[in-house]
């Protein structure tokens, strides 16, 4: 008899727990929060103004899970919410926040197979990772804070899909705020967000992606920064070490500064365009051998490709390293690179361009924080230097004899207030003096005519 008791009570104990679990049964139901405290046996339950999720919750195929003006806050234990039907957040009233119970407690988020997901208008606090394995899903206005890496390694770990992250923001994450693995192919979609001070205590990017997938991996419009210098973090990395299908990325138009690095790019087949974006002042790393570029291209084989454009490199350690094999094009003399490439420097040495390869390097059309040929070469490491690098064709370059004065240096203060003041630029009336360094288009209008011309603004 004194066996059968505990063996008695582990039953009991293994049913109860089974029981405290709740799955949907896939018969095309919407539940509402409200709708899943009548139903879950308490699973969810509800105090009058907040709800809590006590147990695992599963929203299986078919059904689905609606957070709407009925809710304002959920609180989730050690639990974890798996998705595979569908999720949609419809509030208007205002921004629902799911959080980890007591701040010690980190639900997981977990969407397979998931259907039409639309997340917006959202914020999750204290939880463990939030898993998306091939499923369609857009995040959307959606707040990231205080994850820890309990369930995956980055706030959203992406794997075998597309998911569409905007208008999000992510801030002092304990790991990378979003991730794809080397042993899977996913093109996700990351637009106009900001990234602060995510990755704390090891060496990672805060946006660190494997192999992308038949869609264009585009990085676009993005803040990417470590606002107190203090977690030393990467900014971007995309990487192919496996060979794995062909990744195309398209990096427009994003800000990557405070960092330990830039941007990397490393393995074989991945081409990128990289265009329109600023790499400032990516220097927090101790050992400048260890990293610190601007922009870093590291091939396993030349087809590791990249096209830049218009972007601002300055600040950094290193402003662009190309290692080992890779096709890097940074003008041409038919395509003008006009990026600004200057004041990159560590060891008391300038490093604008490190073309650490024997791969030779077209960079045609660029300015390079001064007019005097020599002082360019200067700041370009190849095969001038060492015979076994491969050749930096730089000339012509922004400033070159015959180069018309509009990709030239301006001195707006010098200019005509009356006419010059307020430009129009990609769509904005913008004060000059507010302006970031970069090369604009400007549309200056004095009277009835109207002027276009490219300002460097340092």
């Amino acid at each position: 008899m004194k066996r059968i008791l505990p063996i008695l009570l582990l039953i009991i104990s293994l049913a109860t727990s089974l029981k405290a679990q709740w799955v949907s049964p896939g018969d095309g139901t919407t539940y509402t929060l409200p709708d899943l405290v009548d139903v879950t046996e308490g699973v969810v339950t509800n105090d009058g103004t907040i709800f809590t999720i006590h147990q695992d919750l599963t929203i299986s195929a078919n059904d689905v899970l609606k957070i709407d003006n009925q809710v304002t806050r959920i609180y989730a234990a050690e639990i974890l919410i798996s998705i595979n039907g569908s999720m949609v957040s419809t509030n208007t009233i205002d921004r629902v926040g799911l959080f980890g119970l007591n701040q010690t407690e980190h639900f997981s988020m977990r969407f397979e197979n998931a259907t039409g997901c639309n997340l917006k208008w959202l914020y999750f606090s204290d939880g463990a990772g939030i898993k998306v394995i091939e499923s369609d899903v857009t995040f959307d206005d959606v707040k990231f804070l205080y994850f820890t890496r309990d369930y995956c390694n980055a706030v959203i770990d992406v794997f075998n899909c597309d998911p569409i992250i905007k208008n999000c923001y992510f801030q002092d994450n304990e790991g990378a705020a979003i991730s794809s693995p080397a042993n899977g192919q996913s093109s996700p979609q990351i637009l106009n967000n900001t990234f602060d001070a995510n990755v704390n205590g090891f060496n990672s990017p805060q946006i660190n992606l494997g192999p992308g997938s038949d869609d264009t991996i585009r990085i676009v419009g993005n803040d990417i920064y470590d606002r107190w210098a203090q977690y030393h973090t990467g900014g971007i990395s995309i990487a192919d070490l496996m060979g794995v299908g062909t990744t195309k990325v398209l990096l427009k138009d994003n800000e990557i500064r405070d960092g330990r690095y830039g941007y990397n790019q490393q393995g074989a087949n991945i081409s990128s365009v990289i265009i329109g974006n600023q790499f400032i002042d990516n220097n927090n790393e101790d050992n400048p051998m260890n990293g610190g570029s601007g922009i870093s291209i590291y091939g396993s084989t030349t087809n590791n490709k990249a096209i830049l454009r218009d972007n601002v490199i300055t600040g950094n350690l290193w402003g662009i390293t190309a290692i080992n094999l890779h096709d890097i094009d940074l003008g041409t003399e038919d395509d003008w690179g006009r990026n600004v490439i200057r004041d990159n420097m560590n060891g008391g040495s300038v490093y604008d361009l490190y073309n650490n390869s024997a791969c030779n390097i077209t960079a045609v059309g660029n300015y390079w924080g001064t007019t005097i040929y020599d002082f360019i070469e200067s700041q370009i490491y190849h095969q001038v230097d060492d015979p076994s690098l491969g050749l930096v064709t730089f000339y012509p370059y922004v400033g070159s004899e015959g180069v018309e004065e509009s990709f030239i240096d301006i001195d707006i203060n010098n200019l005509d207030p009356s006419t010059t003041t307020l430009y129009t630029i990609t769509g904005q009336r913008v004060n000059t003096q507010s302006l970031k360094p970069g090369l604009y288009i400007a549309v200056i209008k004095q009277g009835s005519k109207t002027i276009s011309k490219k300002l460097l603004i340092n």
